[in-house]
């Protein structure tokens, strides 16, 4: 049986705005289905502009796999990291609205990609090079209202200049 853990404040409150880089970030874990198979998508978003700031791809849910996601990130203080913290959590406590930027962006991965192109027996390397080039495309080209339709990264280079 797992160890108990503690269920934190939902201290977000659902205010996605950030006045400054690195001071709200959203986590989540996504499955990426391939025919039978299937691997893990872990990634974090800036809130500020809406950019993937981390992210790890692994065919096992394990703290190597989160660990890897986190140590990508600078070191900051006073930021807020939000989840939704994992699955059984999220059933019993949380709305998927709680979470609901990084559950977006892997909406929207999915969709322009994995169901789209209707992927079934691709080697996992295939898959793996997907996820990358999707989240290059989704920082750097993919426009959002939001942003007043820039993509992360313009949006990003327009404020810090």
């Amino acid at each position: 049986m797992g160890k108990v853990h503690k269920i934190c404040d939902n201290v977000l409150n659902r205010n996605f705005k950030s006045e400054k880089r690195f001071k709200k970030l959203v986590t989540d874990i996504t499955y990426l289905p391939f025919g039978s198979k299937k691997m893990y998508l872990s990634s974090i978003m800036d809130l500020y502009y809406g950019e993937i700031v981390a992210y790890s791809i692994s065919d096992k849910q394990d703290v190597n796999f989160i660990l890897d996601t986190l140590n990508q990130l600078p070191e900051v203080n006073d930021c807020i990291l939000h989840s939704d913290q994992g699955f059984c959590v999220y059933i019993l406590q949380l709305s998927a609205r709680s979470n609901a930027c990084i559950e977006s962006f892997h909406s929207s991965l999915k969709s322009e990609t994995f169901y789209l192109d209707r992927l079934n027996n691709e080697p996992t390397s295939i898959v793996i090079q997907i996820v990358i080039d999707y989240l290059k495309y989704y920082n750097k080209t993919r426009i959002q209202q939001k942003l007043g339709y820039k993509s992360p990264i313009e949006y990003r280079q327009s404020v810090t200049q």
